[in-house]
Formats: structure tokens, C-alpha cells, sequence
């Protein structure tokens, strides 16, 4: 398991509440990280705060000491607690993070004997409505922690008894975690609302492993004079994104030893705490079954399955992987980024990308999952040889260095591809998965932002299909149109897909329904449009999309310039999409014209089609 390495500063503040040092103390938080050795006194101070510093180097404390710190010396000096009256807000990106930074602070206040005065609320998505507020009435809560769009809907409910925007008067600080990330899954405008809502005399707290010009407009309409701090690594980099504690490797495969290859490297590694990132929610849920198909036999080997469209589930199977601590037991994670930032997973031995990310910061946050709190960790990219200039890439732009693990001898390992590939033919239902994360899979890549690198034309998709998702049979997809597909899996050509039978009964049955009646199935249809109509649609979202940007620029100090870019833009577009209209509008009473000349009646001129149509 992983073994750690000192990298705390100064021991915790001799000043902080006793309550809170024996909690710490209890938990072998013996001394600060770098980060709340700089962070916790200038709260304590009443100053605003920004704070850059690689994932894994104990954030969530700088921030949760502080909030509880203020709350003891506000029960202590005041005799009339309201437990309705909101101290601290905590905005975070996701429901895992949130439900993480709740945990712990809920541990904390439990500790504290005999103070049952304030209380901790959690505020995220997949709840009813309905059950927050009965929640707040019935335990107050003197912390809320919320997701940034389940707290603004709560900010716009309000009945007799429920009214959150008044309770928030006497807030005196505000936590945005994950900033970067936060604005990246567009919640800017929900931010601005929450803003407009909180009293103006507060201390703010923002924490991100990134900066980035949306992060210092964002600084600029929530901070005040902040003190700014980034906090670096020892021993690394000045500019490196991921801790010294790290070591980051890759592998070069060639597309028909992919899956092999990893199946050799878990075996080859156990026993060991794993995660292994996968682009989309197809890969996991179809790769996902397939380990759990080629551990069956092996009771000390399980694996969990996490992504987005699992919904209230992500919690259970979170508490499930971080419980597993055993030294003689190898557990492994398939996931998609929904956990790549902030989720504190403790002593993960090895982080494997299979694919590279969408984007390189993606990167950085997928191999923070381990070597965390000076914690020694482990991260390997596996790559295709078409994909070698990626390395590269990541050493200019992140400044992160990955040293070449060599992959197996193929003829040495145990080819799995046969065994997937029966599994598949046994049961529809992996063989249906099996295509749909094929081609998530191409159509991810093809989104990629290093697009100029990781080129789709240069991707072996037959090779990547039958050595790394081992099907059956290739999927009918535009990207395979010009392909060579005469050497792809001749053994199970003869295969008849519709004769494989369904092992989930529940599966089966729904699919018979829908044979027997097909509009019971629901198809997304592409309608086909005209291309003048396409631009014009296009034209007009992106007018909409420039309108917004400008209302959110000029509520904020400073971006004078950007507004006036926007403007600028806007009045390109605008005039674009003046004259697409009079064009659109012309084609179609011509053609009305052309109808009323055959039926003797008077055509009128350009200038009275205009008017009329006016």
C-alpha cells in the first residue's frame, strides 16, 4: 500500500480551540501541510483568500479549521444561538465532493462534546426539493454545503415557513472549492446568483488546483483585496501540476494487446488499490463487466464500477472502494472523471489512464487521485504508437515528466481477447455495451484537444477494436467507412448477433417488447435540415450564447475589455444573421410568388415582399 513521506510544515496553531486539536490529534493529523499552514491564519485574520495548489495537498482543512474555529468562539461569547442563521456556505462542484467535505465536517462537530448548538448541512442534487427544507427546519444548519445548482434553486423557493436568502444575512464566509472546476461545468451565472444573495461583509475562500482568466474575473466579483497564494511542491518543478511525491510513467501498446496488457499489469501488481480512468460511460460500464468477468474466480480481487449516469448509487460504491484497506487484497476502480478532482480516496497504489484524457488538465487531476498528503503513488497512461507525441506535450504544457515502463512480451501474456469475445456471444447484453463504448470511445477521441496530435485518421480502429474492446462484431459508424476490415476478427464472422440470448431476464423481456411492438422504443432521429437553416439556428445560438457573456462582463469590475470584445462580436454576428434572415425571407416568398403567377395573380416586387413580410 502506499507509504508516506513527510512533507508537513509547522505543527497545528497552539491558539485553535482544544476540541479541534484533539480531533486532529485522534485522526494523526499531527502537523499542517504547506497549504493550511499559510491559508489558516489569514482566515483567522478576517482576509479574503485565493489559493493555488496541486491536488492532494490537504485543502479541504485549510477552510474546515477556520469555519469551525469562528463557530467555538461565536458559541462561546453569545448565550442566543439561532440554528437557522447560515455562518458558512461551501459551494462545490459535484455531489461527490460535497458529500465527502459534509462527511468530514459532520465527524468534526460530532466530536465536539456537548455542543449540539450548530449543525452541518448538505444541500445536492438527487433529492426532492421537499426534503432539503423539511431537513433545514427540522436541524437548521449553521454550515450549509451545496452543490451551486441545488443552492440557487433553494435560493428562489420561498414559502411562510422557508425563506433561505434571509437566513443568509448574518454569513460570514464563503468557501468556493474546485473554483476552476466549477466554471468549467458552467456555473457561472448560478454563482453570480448566489452572490447577489450573500451580504457583501464576508470573508471569501477560493481554492483551485488551476488559474485561469475565468478564475480572476470570478476573483475579481466575489473577493476582496484577497491575499494570493500558490503553493508549490518540494523537490519539482517550479511550474509542475502534480505532486513530488509521484511518479508518473506510460506505456506504448500496439492496439491489439491493449486489453492484454492491462490485465497483465493488474495481475503483475497485486495485490494493490487501482483505478483506471476511462473516457466515457459506456467504457466503464462495458469494461467494467468484463473485469469482473475475468476476476470472477479470484475472491481476492473486486472491482466497482463509478460514472455519471449512475446517479444516487455513486456514493455507495465510493464508501465501498474506500473502505477496502486490506494489504492482501487487490481492489480496483473503473471510473470516469466524475472522480477524478477533489474526492479523497485514501491509499491508491496506482492511477492507469487506458486512454489519454479529453483535455491535459483532466490529466493532472486523474493522477492527483493518489499520492496524496505526501503519500508516495503511482500513475501509468497507456498509449497507442500513433500517440507517443503526447508525452511530449505533457512535459511543455504541465511540465509533468513521464518516464517509458516497458510493455510485457504479447507472446508471454495470456491473451484475454478469446474469453471477452465469448462472453460477449453468451450474452447480448455485453455484446450490445461492447459496441456502444466502441464507438463512444471514436467519438471522444475525435473530440480531443490535442486533436492535432491524437489525429482519428491515424487511429488503427480496427486494431483498437479487436485487441482493446475485443468485439465480436464492428458497429456501423461513418469513421469506419474507408477502412480496411478484411483482417478484423475472421473467426467470428459467422456469429449471428439477433440469435445471442439476453442474461438479464428484466433486459430480455423489455427488448421482446419493444420487438413486438416497436413504438414502445424511443430513437433519437436526426432530422435532416436544410443547410441555410442549419447556419441560421447556429447563428442565432451562438448571438444568444455572445449576450450572455456580455451580461456576466459587465457585472464585473474591471472587464471592460472583454465587454467590448464581446460587443464587437455581437454586432459581426448580428449583422450576419440580419442578412441570412432577408435572404431566407426573399427564397420563401419567391417561391410563393411562383405559385401565384401560375394561379394569374399579380407578383409584387422585392422591396413589398420585404414590407409585407414586416
Amino acid at each position: 500500500m502506499s507509504k508516506s513521506n513527510q512533507t508537513f510544515t509547522d505543527r497545528w496553531l497552539p491558539t485553535l480551540n482544544p476540541k479541534i486539536l484533539k480531533f486532529l490529534k485522534g485522526k494523526n493529523f499531527d502537523k499542517m501541510t504547506p497549504v493550511q499552514a499559510i491559508t489558516i491564519p489569514l482566515f483567522l485574520q478576517h482576509k479574503d483568500v485565493c489559493v493555488e495548489a496541486v491536488t492532494g495537498s490537504g485543502k479541504t482543512l485549510a477552510f474546515i479549521v477556520p469555519i469551525l474555529e469562528m463557530l467555538l468562539k461565536k458559541y462561546s461569547n453569545e448565550t442566543r444561538f439561532d440554528k437557522h442563521h447560515i455562518h458558512s456556505l461551501i459551494i462545490s462542484p459535484t455531489r461527490e465532493l460535497a458529500q465527502q467535505t459534509f462527511d468530514i465536517t459532520n465527524e468534526f462537530i460530532h466530536s465536539f462534546d456537548g455542543l449540539n448548538h450548530f449543525s452541518c448541512i448538505l444541500f445536492v442534487g438527487g433529492t426532492k426539493h421537499d426534503h432539503d427544507i423539511e431537513q433545514y427546519q427540522n436541524n437548521g444548519g449553521t454550515i450549509v454545503i451545496a452543490t451551486p445548482g441545488r443552492f440557487e434553486e433553494l435560493l428562489k423557493t420561498k414559502t411562510n415557513s422557508f425563506n433561505l436568502g434571509a437566513n443568509l444575512k448574518s454569513l460570514e464566509m464563503l468557501i468556493l472549492d474546485e473554483a476552476d472546476r466549477l466554471l468549467d461545468l458552467g456555473f457561472l451565472t448560478s454563482i453570480n446568483t448566489i452572490f447577489e444573495a450573500l451580504p457583501k461583509q464576508r470573508r471569501t475562500g477560493l481554492f483551485s488546483a488551476t488559474q485561469t482568466d475565468e478564475i480572476e474575473k470570478l476573483i475579481r466579483a466575489g473577493l476582496r483585496n484577497p491575499v494570493r497564494i500558490t503553493v508549490k511542491q518540494t523537490g519539482s518543478a517550479s511550474d509542475q501540476r502534480t505532486p513530488s511525491t509521484l511518479k508518473n510513467f506510460y506505456m506504448i501498446c500496439e492496439p491489439n494487446e491493449k486489453l492484454n496488457q492491462l490485465i497483465h499489469f493488474i495481475n503483475e501488481h497485486r495485490p494493490a488499490k487501482i483505478m483506471i480512468f476511462f473516457s466515457t460511460c459506456a467504457c466503464v460500464q462495458y469494461f467494467g463487466s468484463v473485469l469482473k468477468h475475468l476476476f470472477r474466480s479470484s475472491p481476492s480481487t473486486k472491482i466497482f464500477s463509478i460514472h455519471r449516469k449512475l446517479r444516487n448509487k455513486r456514493a455507495t460504491v465510493i464508501e465501498q472502494f474506500r473502505a477496502e484497506t486490506s494489504t492482501t487484497a487487490t481492489t480496483v476502480l473503473v471510473c470516469t472523471d466524475i472522480v477524478a478532482r477533489g474526492i479523497d480516496l485514501p491509499d491508491v497504489d496506482w492511477v492507469i489512464q487506458f486512454d489519454p484524457p479529453t483535455t491535459v488538465v483532466q490529466f493532472v487531476h486523474r493522477c492527483g487521485r493518489t499520492a496524496r498528503l505526501g503519500r508516495l503513488g503511482n500513475a501509468l497512461l497507456m498509449l497507442l504508437p500513433n500517440e507517443e507525441a503526447y508525452v511530449n506535450f505533457l512535459l511543455n504544457s504541465q511540465k509533468v515528466p513521464l518516464k517509458e515502463m516497458t510493455a510485457a512480451d504479447a507472446l508471454k501474456i495470456e491473451n484475454v481477447v478469446p474469453i471477452v469475445r465469448e462472453l460477449a456471444t453468451s450474452d447480448k447484453g455485453v455484446y450490445d455495451r461492447s459496441k456502444q463504448a466502441f464507438v463512444s470511445y471514436v467519438q471522444a477521441y475525435a473530440k480531443h484537444e490535442c486533436s492535432l496530435l491524437l489525429r482519428l485518421k491515424e487511429l488503427d480502429l480496427c486494431g483498437v477494436a479487436e485487441g482493446a474492446f475485443a468485439l465480436v462484431h464492428l458497429p456501423r459508424m461513418p469513421e469506419l467507412r474507408n477502412r480496411d476490415k478484411s483482417k478484423f476478427n475472421q473467426e467470428n464472422q459467422t456469429v449471428n448477433a439477433e440469435s445471442i440470448p439476453y442474461k438479464d431476464k428484466s433486459l430480455a423481456k423489455k427488448k421482446q417488447m419493444e420487438k413486438d411492438d416497436p413504438t414502445l422504443k424511443i430513437k433519437k432521429r436526426v432530422k435532416t435540415v436544410a443547410f441555410s437553416i442549419q447556419k441560421e439556428n447556429k447563428l442565432r445560438k451562438r448571438l444568444k450564447r455572445l449576450r450572455r457573456e456580455q451580461a456576466e462582463n459587465e457585472r464585473i469590475a474591471g472587464a471592460e475589455d472583454a465587454v467590448a470584445e464581446t460587443e464587437k462580436h455581437i454586432d459581426e454576428i448580428a449583422n450576419e444573421y440580419s442578412k441570412l434572415k432577408r435572404q431566407r425571407r426573399l427564397q420563401r416568398f419567391n417561391k410563393i410568388q411562383k405559385t401565384k403567377k401560375k394561379n394569374g395573380e399579380l407578383e409584387l416586387s422585392e422591396n413589398e415582399q420585404l414590407s409585407d413580410m414586416e
